[in-house]
């Protein structure tokens, strides 16, 4: 069973969306990270996805019951 999708409230640089991915996919947050920063040398949109990343995975902490 997959993990599911949720910035942890470990494991952070600057929202957890990268941490969130690796998570749900089983991979390394830093590969993932790796992945992301090498992307940014492309054209294309991508500060606006891990701006709705960061919108629309939910936290973590704030989804968890206690």
């Amino acid at each position: 069973m997959a993990a599911s999708l949720a910035r942890p409230s470990s494991d952070r640089v600057i929202a957890g969306v990268c941490s969130a991915i690796a998570r749900r996919f089983g991979l390394s947050s830093n590969v993932v990270r790796l992945i992301f920063v090498l992307s940014m040398l492309l054209p294309g949109p991508q500060i606006l996805i891990y701006l709705a990343g960061w919108l629309l995975i939910p936290d973590e902490r704030k989804s968890s019951i206690y």
